[in-house]
Formats: structure tokens, C-alpha cells, sequence
């Protein structure tokens, strides 16, 4: 499904569901299904040649056409899924009563031959309907618009700007501006020219970052340096023998002059160009490059002379960014450069408001810009010359798709170009993100699973929908449409937001087609309501907006979505029977508040309630949603859940209720609270679940041997799974048991949380060979050797270590150059000392020490480092935090805080709780001993060279 195909392609298998199954249609009806499915074979081949080219450049006549169909899919849709729901049933049998059983199967009867007597009535209704589609476009002859494609236009690309501005103009440039020279010139300390090797370097970062504008000021700073230089935007629509021609061009405008006017083809102008440049040394900037193949066409002509040449490439993609060289991730202007930018758009009248009205307006526009240059500079253009007194009025109201300001409309322009020239599938996930509010936290999972849930994601043979959907996401994050957001604990993407500026345009391209109609605050008003197909309410009261003849004139509403609402007992989103996904976010629902109707939605696939206060009470009627996929609610689960076959995602809050192992197609398993009543029943039940790619739960119990086993052979029946979350209260595990009952982790296991087992020793499945793709662990282990912490370090992906351990354990002999020392790791947790040591000073390898604070120290006190003549590279090249226990007795005294951290060069902060004599409460810590301790590890820090924050737990 994408924003122009809509619903059409999954009508076919819907069709060919009605004509193979026991559906019992009349004959005349199976006849106009094979007709209606003809037609559909012509019209969609054609539609999606459509929806393959960029919107802004297709006609018009082709855009209403498409438009016309894809509304048409969509109520099609809806019809034949309301017959195959009707007919399959959806309602439970739960009063074993054979009279009323009886009764019951009896209404079923009748209703069912109603239901193909609707669907004959309405198959021609659709047959008519797509006749007339045809009939269009034959009229209005498509085919032949859609080879011809649009005429060109001589509109100057708003980008340039960028390439002309003057030096002192650029604001927040010169600190970029210095660490790109510095990475271009990094390794080529040798003077003599003639022997250094090209370096290339590419600058990624969203569209209006100012990519442009530092490689500009760049290429003029250094461009006198060398023989040559060509500056070169190619864009989104380039043409390769024209970008050759142009290169040229710029290097020797003289013996070029005339470049542009002759005949040659790619491979010639590549053939002279290497030859051109074989002898110089040269300095080219490829700017706006879009596609990695673009760029290994050009490379193909970089020659590589050790002349010291340099190669700046501009991208907002980061796969082209790592396929064009060293990659410089541009960040966004700082807080001073922000104020600086905005206030040199503004008018001497405007900056004395501003000075007098700090607090209301200035800290609102700098958050809503978010250090993006191009933002800045559209705010104050949509506010410069505006009455004072309107200013907080003219804020509220304003968004970047303003069309009546030139800045506003550039703006738009330059980030549609990143929006275009994604691929159809990818336009309809990220317009789907304007459902949500402004600065909001987006749940990567969720958003998964909606996207499944709306039939946004086209399953593959061999490929699960959910790792398709990541696909998708991280390749909006790769093109910098969207923005990761790191968990601090653990370095993980678990969520994702969207400048002001994109979500501006993805609302208004959402509102254009009719995508999604959003009503809240700061939003335009909605399309026709008869057509809205998806509804999404932010920062309101529901009472107010969902009126009975508000629903009534809205009766397609397929995705119903509210964040931080108020819902009162007249609300009547119960009403929208086509429901596919329901997700209600933090909203606060009136006492007394009564959910049973939701069993009435039989088209849900996706429901997500969760709850701000007090929440009503699940019903029973939930078993009923046999179509649903996704279920994440608070409250207590009703026993009928486990009547949901098709359910693939389960996330509780409370207890689960017994049958759990009936839910076969279960992908997620989560359980915020507990687990179930009956846990030894639960770990028993777990193996029938096989599917299982994510398990999180509690015991707040424990668990004895005999459940322990039982979870130890369920694990072994689970061998899809990726990610295992045990915490709560500790199980004491003999890890001899577990492995005698034949306990191994599956291969592709990829997150193991075990906060709540403490194995008595590390297992041995746990090792690089068992577990290649282990890139989070918490591990409590009783009994640790340096064989088993060596073990560790060669996860190869491993990036999240939480080892806690009661033993003394160093690890000697760590050479840097055998690359088999926590490679990956950034985050790194311990309940131990943490020392790093190099004993002999003439030898390179390093030795750890994780010490318990109660066994006889294993390192030796020593003053400081100077002795020390070879400083090998880092140990952990890419640990970023490290997080460790401080024993008194290691830093008082004669031992001045030397605890290694040189050996750690990607640092960047240090957290450690104070312990006195392995008494791990800060409150018995003498002051003078604390202070004494502190002052030791801030000297270590500073003498660091990223000087890592220290933080006190």
C-alpha cells in the first residue's frame, strides 16, 4: 500500500479469497469477481508506474486520476472486508446453553446469507464503479501523459543561495569549518606533497543543515592550496555526462570553454577527465549527492596521483556518506550561534522587541528551529515587520508551508527534494508520522507495528514484516528525514523524532491526498469529512469533537488516533466500525468510562490503550477482534484474549491470563508487571510459542528449580528469538542444572537482559561462536575467571556490557592490535573496581582488573604515568561510558587516581558510586574521604584528552 496505490493492491488476493473460498457466492457474483479482478490486473500495473514517479512531477489530468482510484481501492476494500468478517464471524460462543447455542448458529445463518446478498449488490456497485475509472483514463488518453514527461522549467534551484553568500554572512561556520580541515588533512602530515594520498570526505546532515554553505567556505579556503579545483552541485535530477562537463569545466575554465557544446558520452569524459587531472593535485567538491551509485560513476574518474588531493562530497544520505569517504555527521547550530543567526535576519525594530520579550517568543522559535540554519531563517522572515503586539499570535499561528513568503516557500521546496526522492513505499511510511504532535517521542516498535497494521509494509517470502519495518525506518534515519534517538542506558534506537520542519511538510502533503486529517492545536482544518480515512487527535477533549453527527459524517475513518486527550462518555469513536487501528496515548477517560464496544470493531488490527490515571476496565469482548495483530493496554487482561490466533504482538501491563500458549502466531511477548498468576504454568506454556522473537518479563517471586527447568526447556523450543528480558525479583540459578537440562541460547539471539538470574558461572553457550549478534547483555554471574571475561570481549557486536560478579577477575596480556578486546562495546556497567594497567612499561599489552573490594588489590599503587615510554592504542576503542564501583581503599592514600582511563580513547563520560571498605552507601562516606576520591577521579579525567564528565551515582 503507498499514498498513491492505496488499498488496490491488496484487492486481488482479497478476490481470488472470495472466489477459492467456501464463501458460497452466487454465480452471477463469481463471475463479476473474475471480471472485477481482470480489471484490476490492467489498472494496477499502471498506478504503480504512477506512483514510482516523483508527485511534483506529474500531470495533473494523471493526479486527479490517480486520486479517483485510490479512493475507489479503499471503499472496495471496505466492502469486501466487512463481507469476509460478516461470514467468517466474529463473535464468541461463551454460553455453553445448547438452546441459546443453537439460537445463536441459527442467527449466524441468516445473517450470513444476507451478508452475500449485500456483497452481490455491492460487487456491482464496485464493477460499475471501476469501469468508469478505466473509461477515464482511456478518455483523458494517460498512457500517452505518462511518456511524456513534464516540461522542464528554468526555476532557480533555492540551494544556491548557499554557494554565494559572503563570508560574513556565514554564521556558526568557523568550528565546523575547522574540524572538516582538520579531518581532511588527518594522516598526511608529510610535507612533501608529492607523496600523500587523496582524502576523501563526505558531510552528512538533513536538507537546510548547511552542508552547502561549509563545503563552500571550505573549498574557498583552501582552493589557492592546489593546482586545480571544481565545485559541483549535481542534485537530485542530474545527468551524468553534464556533471563530468562541469567538472571539467571548473578545473580549466580556458580549455573548457567550449566543453558543453560537444558530443561525448559518460566513459569518454571519464577517460578525460583522469587523464586531465593524472598529474595535478587537485580539490573538488561533489555537492547534493543523492545516490551511491551517482557517486561510483564519479569516483570512477577521481585519479589517485599521491599528490595530496582532497574530495569533499556533500549527502543527506548516510550510505552514500560512507560510500564516498571519511564521513563528517554536521551538526546543528549551537544555542549563541542560533540567537546570532536569527537576529541578523531581523530588523533593528524587530531585535529590540525581541531584547524586551525574551522568555515569551525568542526560547519558543529557537526550540521549534532546533539549530537547523534554514529553519531560523524562515521563522524570522515569517516574523520580521510584523506588529509587535502580534508577534505571540503570528508564532502560534505560523508553519513553515506558509506559501506567502518566498523564505517559507524555498524551504519546502529544498526539503521536498529529500521527500520525492524516496521510494514509494518509504513516502507513505514517513507520511504517516504527521499522526503525531509536535517534539513527541515516536516508539520505533509501535510505529512498526501501525505501519504493518495499516498494510503499509508488503511481506516477502522468508522475511518477517516487523524486520522489513526496520528496514524502512532505518533508512528514513539513513536519508535524515527522521532523527534516531538513543536510549542513555544503552546506546539503542528505541525511539525516533521529526524536525518542525519536516512534520510541517509531511502535514501539508498529508492534507493534499487526503491521508491523514489531523484536529489539535496549530493544525489546519480537515478535507471533506465524508473522506476522511484516517483521524488523529492531539491535546483535546474528545467530547467536543466527537459528536454523534461528527462520526455519522465520517463513516470510513480506518485509523482513529488521540494523544493526551480528555474522552468522556459520549465519545463515539466506537462508531467507526472500519476501524483497522485504534491507539489511544495518555488519555484520561471519565469514571465510570465502559469499553465493551470495542469487541464491535471487527476490523481492528492494531490497539494500543494507554491509560493517564485510572483506567477502565478491559472486557471480555476483546476476544471477539480475530483480526487484530497488535494488543498494548494497561488494566487487567480478560481470559479471552488468548482466543486471538492472529495476535503477533502482546504488551501488558498487568498479569497475562492462562492459555497464554494458545497465542501460536505471538512475535512479542512483553509483560510490564509479572508475568501470570500461575508462573510455572507460564514457563511451561512459553514453549508453544515459537514464533517468540522478543520475551520480557517479571517474577517478583523468584523462581524455583523445578520452574526454572521448565523455562530452561521452553527456551530451547524458542529458536526465532532476538531479545530476552528477565527482571524483578533474583533467581539463584545453578548454571550446571541449567546446562545438564540442555539450556543453550539460540543463534539469532541479539539482546539478553537476565537483570533477575544470577548463573552461579557463565555458561558456555555464551561465547562469539554461539552468539554472533549478541549486542546487549546484563549478566549477573557469581563466579568469574579471566577465560570467561576474555570470552566476553570477543562478542564481536557486542555494544552493551552490565556485568555484575562477586569475584576478583583481571584480564592480562590485551594487545590493541589483535582487535579481540571489546572492539564494539560503548556502554560498560559493573558492580566492580575498574583499573586498567600496563605492567611492563616497555611492552604494549594492557592488563584489566576488575576488582570486589574485599580480595587483596591486583594492581599495583603507583604516583602517575610519566614513567611509562609506550602508550599502546586503545583497549576499548569505542567505549564511550563507563560506569564502575570506587573503592576508597584503591584511590586514597599513595595510588592518585590512576586508573587507566588513557587507555580508553573514545571516553566521554565516567559515573562511579563511592564505596568505604565495600560499604556501597554514600551516606557512611567521611567527607574528607570523599572529597579525597572525587579529586582523584577528576584529575584522571582531565588528563584525558576528550575530558570525559565525571558523574557521582
Amino acid at each position: 500500500m503507498s499514498v498513491v496505490t492505496g488499498a488496490l493492491g491488496s484487492l486481488g488476493p482479497k478476490l481470488l479469497q472470495l472466489l477459492h473460498g467456501e464463501y458460497k457466492l452466487q454465480k452471477g457474483v463469481r463471475k463479476q469477481v473474475e471480471s472485477l479482478s481482470r480489471e484490476l490486473d490492467s489498472i494496477y500495473p499502471f498506478l504503480h508506474k504512477v506512483s514510482d514517479v516523483s508527485w511534483d512531477r506529474l500531470d495533473e489530468q494523471v493526479k486527479l486520476w490517480a486520486r479517483e482510484v485510490r479512493e475507489a481501492s479503499y471503499d472496495m476494500e471496505d466492502v469486501l472486508d466487512t463481507f469476509l468478517v460478516r461470514v467468517d464471524g466474529g463473535k464468541n460462543n461463551s454460553d455453553s446453553s445448547s438452546l441459546k447455542l443453537a439460537m445463536t448458529k441459527l442467527g449466524e445463518l441468516f445473517s450470513k446469507a444476507k451478508a452475500r446478498r449485500d456483497i452481490a449488490a455491492k460487487i456491482t456497485d464496485i464493477t460499475k464503479r471501476l469501469e468508469e475509472v478505466a473509461n477515464n483514463r482511456q478518455k483523458y488518453k494517460l498512457d500517452e501523459i505518462m511518456c511524456k514527461p513534464l516540461a522542464a522549467t528554468s526555476t532557480i534551484d533555492p540551494r544556491l543561495k548557499a554557494m554565494y553568500k559572503e563570508v560574513t554572512q556565514l554564521i556558526g561556520v568557523d568550528k565546523s569549518s575547522d574540524e572538516l580541515i582538520s579531518l581532511l588533512n588527518q594522516s598526511q602530515q608529510d610535507h612533501d606533497a608529492s607523496n600523500k594520498k587523496m582524502k576523501m570526505v563526505s558531510v552528512v546532515g538533513v536538507g537546510g543543515l548547511g552542508k552547502t554553505t561549509l563545503a563552500k567556505a571550505v573549498y574557498d579556503k583552501l582552493k589557492s592550496q592546489y593546482d586545480c579545483g571544481a565545485f559541483v552541485s549535481i542534485g537530485r535530477d542530474h545527468d551524468l555526462v553534464k556533471v563530468f562537463k562541469d567538472i571539467l569545466f571548473h578545473l580549466d575554465s580556458e580549455n573548457h570553454k567550449d566543453i558543453h557544446n560537444t558530443e561525448r558520452g559518460v566513459e569518454l569524459l571519464i577517460h578525460q577527465l583522469r587523464d586531465f587531472l593524472k598529474k595535478k593535485r587537485y580539490f573538488i567538491v561533489i555537492d547534493d549527492v543523492w545516490k551511491v551509485r551517482t557517486w561510483e560513476a564519479i569516483e570512477l574518474a577521481l585519479v589517485e596521483n599521491n599528490h595530496g588531493s582532497k574530495v569533499i562530497t556533500t549527502t543527506r544520505n548516510v550510505d552514500v556518506a560512507k560510500a564516498s569517504g571519511e564521513v563528517y555527521k554536521l551538526k546543528q547550530l549551537s544555542y549563541d550561534d542560533s540567537m546570532k543567526l536569527f537576529y541578523t535576519r531581523l530588523s533593528r525594530a524587530d531585535r529590540k522587541f525581541l531584547d524586551n520579550h525574551p522568555d515569551d517568543i525568542f526560547e519558543k522559535i529557537l526550540k521549534k528551529c532546533a539549530g537547523i540554519p534554514l529553519a531560523i531563517i524562515t521563522m524570522a522572515s515569517l516574523l520580521a515587520g510584523k506588529p509587535e503586539c502580534e508577534w505571540s499570535m503570528v508564532y502560534n499561528s505560523i508553519c513553515f508551508h506558509t506559501t506567502d513568503n518566498s523564505e517559507a516557500e524555498d524551504t519546502m521546496t529544498i526539503l521536498s527534494f529529500s521527500y520525492y526522492d524516496l521510494p514509494p513505499h518509504l513516502r507513505t511510511c514517513l507520511l504517516y508520522l504527521s499522526t503525531y504532535p509536535e517534539d513527541y517521542e515516536i516508539e520505533k516498535d509501535s510505529l512498526i507495528w501501525k505501519w504493518i497494521a495499516e498494510g503499509f509494509i508488503d511481506g516477502k517470502q522468508g522475511t518477517r514484516l516487523f524486520e522489513l519495518g526496520e528496514r524502512y525506518f532505518n533508512d528514513l534515519i539513513n536519508r535524515s528525514l527522521i532523527q534516531p534517538v538513543e536510549s542513555k542506558w544503552n546506546a539503542r534506537v528505541e525511539y525516533c523524532r521529526v524536525h518542525d520542519m519536516v512534520l510541517d511538510l509531511m502535514r501539508k502533503l498529508s492534507s493534499d491526498e487526503n491521508f491523514i486529517t489531523i484536529l489539535g492545536d496549530n493544525v489546519e482544518g480537515a478535507p471533506a469529512p465524508s473522506n476522511v480515512r484516517r483521524l488523529a487527535y492531539q491535546n483535546r477533549i474528545a467530547e467536543h469533537i466527537n459528536s454523534e453527527t461528527m462520526v455519522t459524517g465520517i463513516p470510513k475513518v480506518r485509523s482513529y488516533t488521540a494523544f493526551k486527550c480528555f474522552i468522556d462518555s459520549r465519545d463515539q469513536f466506537f462508531r467507526f466500525k472500519l476501524l483497522r487501528v485504534l491507539d489511544i496515548v495518555d488519555c484520561s477517560f471519565e469514571k465510570g468510562y465502559h469499553l465493551e464496544h470495542l469487541g464491535d470493531l471487527l476490523h481492528l488490527r492494531y490497539l494500543s490503550i494507554r491509560f493517564y490515571g485510572s483506567s477502565p476496565e478491559l472486557p471480555i469482548q476483546l476476544g471477539n477482534l480475530k483480526l487484530l495483530q497488535t494488543l498494548d493496554v494497561g488494566g487487567t487482561l480478560p481470559a479471552s484474549i488468548v482466543q486471538l490466533k492472529d495476535l503477533v504482538r502482546l504488551c501488558a501491563h498487568e498479569k497475562v491470563p492462562d492459555g497464554i500458549g494458545k497465542l501460536v502466531s505471538l512475535e512479542e511477548l512483553i509483560i510490564l508487571n509479572g508475568c501470570s498468576d500461575k508462573p510455572k504454568r507460564f514457563f511451561k506454556e512459553l514453549a508453544s510459542l515459537r514464533e517468540l522473537r522478543v520475551l520480557a518479563f517479571a517474577t517478583y517471586d523468584g523462581a524455583d528449580e523445578s520452574m526454572q527447568g521448565d523455562f530452561v526447556e521452553s527456551l530451547s523450543n524458542l529458536q526465532k528469538i532476538q531479545h530476552i528480558d528477565v527482571y524483578g525479583s533474583d533467581w539463584h540459578a545453578d548454571t550446571a542444572m541449567w546446562e545438564a537440562a540442555g539450556f543453550v541460547l539460540p543463534r539469532p539471539l541479539r539482546y539478553l537482559g537476565w537483570q533477575a538470574i544470577r548463573l552461579s558461572k557463565l555458561p558456555s553457550c555464551i561465547n562469539p561462536t554461539r552468539l554472533p549478534n549478541l549486542a546487549h547483555l546484563e549478566l549477573s554471574v557469581t563466579t568469574m575467571d579471566e577465560q570467561d571475561l576474555k570470552l566476553l570481549a570477543r562478542l564481536p557486536t557486542l555494544c552493551y556490557l552490565r556485568l555484575l560478579t562477586v569475584s576478583t577477575v583481571t584480564a592480562s596480556n590485551i594487545n590493541a592490535g589483535d582487535r579481540s578486546f571489546f572492539q564494539k562495546l560503548r556502554h560498560f556497567v559493573t558492580n566492580a573496581m575498574v583499573l586498567f594497567e600496563q605492567p611492563d612499561q616497555e611492552d604494549t599489552s594492557v592488563s584489566l582488573h576488575m576488582w570486589n573490594g574485599e580480595d587483596a588489590m591486583p594492581f599495583a599503587s603507583k604516583k602517575s604515568n610519566d614513567s611509562r615510554k609506550v602508550v599502546p592504542s586503545g583497549v576499548m576503542p569505542n567505549l564511550e561510558v563507563l560506569v564502575f564501583y570506587v573503592s576508597l581503599r584503591a584511590l586514597k592514600g599513595n595510588y592518585s587516581g590512576n586508573i587507566g582511563l588513557e587507555y580508553l580513547p573514545s571516553l566521554r563520560e565516567l559515573r562511579g558510586r563511592i564505596d568505604r571498605e565495600d560499604v556501597p552507601i554514600r551516606e557512611d562516606v567521611p567527607v574528607a574521604e570523599r572529597d579525597a576520591a572525587l579529586a582523584a577521579l577528576r584529575d584522571a579525567c582531565n588528563v584525558h584528552p576528550n575530558h570525559p564528565t565525571l558523574r557521582i551515582l
